[in-house]
Formats: structure tokens, sequence, C-alpha cells
């Protein structure tokens, strides 16, 4: 699985209706508005990185509204979750 955080400048507008279109795209798991120097963030997961190209360059970059887009690649995945589960010495 890849994992791919997409950061996207849009139609200042249009934020909502473009959030929504990306959201509503395969491969495309969340959408967040956010503060900043960006306006959404979108998490892309899909089987391998071509299917990233396929996801930013031909969906996410064609939806109406979106000015730009910026993505970064993810190596791991971090979160509370699995470091409960790392430091967990099995007992209840």
């Amino acid at each position: 699985m890849v994992t791919a955080i997409v950061f996207v400048k849009a139609d200042v507008a249009r934020i909502p209706e473009v959030a929504e279109q990306l959201a509503a795209l395969d491969g495309v798991s969340e959408v967040y508005s956010v503060t900043g120097q960006i306006d959404l963030i979108a998490l892309v997961r899909v089987s391998n990185h071509d299917q990233v190209a396929d996801v930013v360059a031909d969906r996410i970059n064609k939806v109406p509204g979106v000015l730009s887009t910026e993505t970064h690649i993810a190596f791991r995945a971090y979160s509370s979750h699995d470091l409960e589960a790392a430091f967990s010495l099995g007992a209840d």
C-alpha cells in the first residue's frame, strides 16, 4: 500500500466543492480543509506508485478549482495505536 499526502491549493470561492469532488475520487481516502499556505490536504491510498500518478496527475489536478498540488509519499506510518502495541507487555 502506498500512501501519498497531497497538498492542494484551490480557488478560495470553490473550496467546499473542490473538497467534495476530491473525496469522491477513487484512490482518495480522506480530504481535510486546513489553515496555512494550502487549502486542502488529500490522502491518497493506492496499491502502487503508478496509481499515485494516475490519481494525482490524471484526476486531482483535473478537478475544476484545483490551482496546484504538491505530493509527498509516505515511507512509514506511526500512530499511538502502533506504539501501544509495540510496547505492550501482554498484561491486561
